[in-house]
């Protein structure tokens, strides 16, 4: 896959930046220390402003005077339609409608800020441009973790928002935390609690961007509760019998296969699913992340079995295929949401909803 990150001319540098770890493109600015808002949009090239900008054509034919008819063209404006353009080098970065409204890469920044109530609270990590710098994206680190055990297995706590300058997709910020052990996103579901939120680009975006920041902040706050559910997991002992049906349900396709699960009839499910299910338990028998006391033979074993498949063991086409997938509500993300579900539930109702033969 082509990195397709934003290359300025002007300055000539590559409008991403990371803290620390090199990024697998390798391009991009380094920094040693988590930025500021103001310091990570100058680090990853993103200090620049977009407008929208009335679109002309240009039409041709004959042209009718009141003394003459000639052969020319004329400059024609189109109706309800508008150019991005990015006001620092004038490129156009998409072409959209009267109703878009621009959310500018600062105003981005500043959803992060107020989530923790300043700019000390969150960790900037990485933040970047694509193409001409009509897609940006950030990734934040919050302050705290959560714990797992006697605290070895620990989760970083991540919110990711993208948006784009091009009329293409919805701003959309989500909340992701990762097991630092094997670098699972853990897409966990809690009540009263979104993992992904989306906001068009319409007139009010700007103050769904304010309100969106509650809810990523509410999903900061209720991962306590994850705290204290994942603890309990780790105490709540399975078979690999029930690891395994609980794999398969998790990762069931559609209603035709669970019916033959429920019948015990796992010869006649397709081959494809037989093997994701193979391989999702080889993870979860094998993997050193699998073999730490919170997660082997325990409930937190079983659901990262799920995670860790997706994430370390799933083939993609592609970096931005696997974005979506886990974080950005794909496959991943819906099938690891079914697997806490499940977990949920077995901690709470035991083996019986297994409905094990």
């Amino acid at each position: 896959m082509a990195h397709n990150i934003n290359f300025n001319s002007e300055t000539g540098r590559y409008s991403f930046f990371s803290v620390k770890e090199k990024a697998w493109h390798g391009l991009g600015q380094i920094v040693e220390q988590y930025p500021t808002s103001e310091e990570a949009i100058k680090h990853a090239g993103l200090d620049y402003e977009v407008s929208k900008s009335p679109l002309y054509t240009r039409g041709s034919g004959i042209i009718q005077t009141s003394n003459s008819i000639e052969i020319g063209s004329s400059e024609l404006e189109v109706p309800n339609y508008y150019a991005n353009i990015r006001t620092d080098n004038n490129v156009v970065l998409g072409v959209v409608g009267k109703d878009y409204h621009i959310v500018q890469n600062r105003e981005a920044f500043n959803f992060f800020d107020e989530i923790v109530g300043g700019d000390q609270g969150i960790l900037y990590e990485t933040a970047g441009a694509l193409g001409q710098g009509e897609r940006i994206f950030i990734t934040a680190k919050l302050p705290d973790y959560i714990r797992v055990g006697n605290g070895d297995d620990v989760t970083e706590k991540y919110i990711f928002l993208t948006t784009s300058h091009d009329g293409s997709g919805s701003i959309t910020a989500a909340f992701t935390p990762i097991r630092i052990v094997c670098q699972n996103t853990l897409n966990a579901s809690l009540r009263s609690m979104s993992n992904v939120v989306r906001i068009k680009h319409t007139s009010g975006a700007k103050q769904r961007l304010d309100d969106a920041h509650k809810v990523m902040g509410l999903a900061n706050t209720l991962s306590s509760q994850l705290e204290d559910i994942f603890n309990h997991w780790a105490k709540v002992k399975v078979t690999d019998r029930e690891v395994k049906k609980l794999i398969q349900l998790a990762l069931c396709p559609n209603k035709e296969t669970l019916d033959l699960i429920k019948k015990g009839a796992e010869d006649e499910v397709s081959t494809l699913f037989k093997n994701t299910v193979d391989d999702a338990f080889a993870y979860a028998m094998a993997s050193d992340s699998q073999q730490m006391n919170t997660t082997k033979g325990t409930l937190f074993g079983a659901y990262n079995a799920v995670t860790g498949y997706y994430q370390n063991v799933r083939s993609y086409k592609d970096n931005e295929a696997k974005l979506q997938s886990i974080v950005m509500g794909g496959t991943a993300q819906l099938k690891s949401q079914k697997a806490f579900e499940l977990c949920t539930s077995f901690a709470t109702d035991g083996a019986e909803i297994l409905n094990l033969n």
